[in-house]
């Protein structure tokens, strides 16, 4: 990767249908927003250098909260499902590396985990909310990468 985060990388552990090197562009977590009337949250991600585009990621209810209280790194009485999660990734010395959103099929964004253990990393097909709610509670930092097909589609201008 270059020292420049603003130039496209390119990301060699997953190809496109073409077999080519899909290229990624990072983005960080903005909120979680509520647009009435719908009930549903909205994360809003954000790519992190110029043109600073935004996805919009509609979730579910309990899905919206989980990312929110990661993001405050809001302390709950008995862990939740992505608490659960973290805890079990640091028992068995696992990390997440990143959260990669691959794809944008028919309004739903698709994504997978890179996760790294002693052996060795392993890609894992997630909900991108899930993988979200999981990053937010690492540390240190978990980069989140777009695919540059899905912001082409979904991404709106910052």
């Amino acid at each position: 990767m270059s020292d420049s985060a603003s130039e496209d990388f390119v990301d060699t552990g997953s190809s496109s249908e073409r077999g080519s090197p899909t290229a990624y562009r990072p983005f960080a977590f903005v909120e979680v927003t509520m647009d009435l009337p719908s009930p549903n949250p909205v994360v809003v991600l954000q790519e992190l250098d110029a043109p600073h585009r935004k996805i919009e990621i509609p979730v579910g209810l309990a899905e919206g909260i989980a990312i929110s209280f990661g993001s405050k790194q809001i302390a709950t009485p008995r862990p939740l499902t992505h608490e659960l999660m973290s805890n079990l990734l640091e028992a068995f010395s696992l990390e997440v590396v990143t959260l990669r959103i691959t794809e944008f099929i028919d309004g739903i964004f698709h994504g997978e985990l890179i996760v790294s253990g002693p052996e060795r990393q392993r890609s894992l097909s997630c909900r991108v909310s899930d993988g979200i709610a999981l990053c937010l509670r690492q540390r240190p930092f978990v980069p989140i990468t777009v695919a540059l097909e899905v912001i082409d589609r979904a991404g709106v201008e910052g």
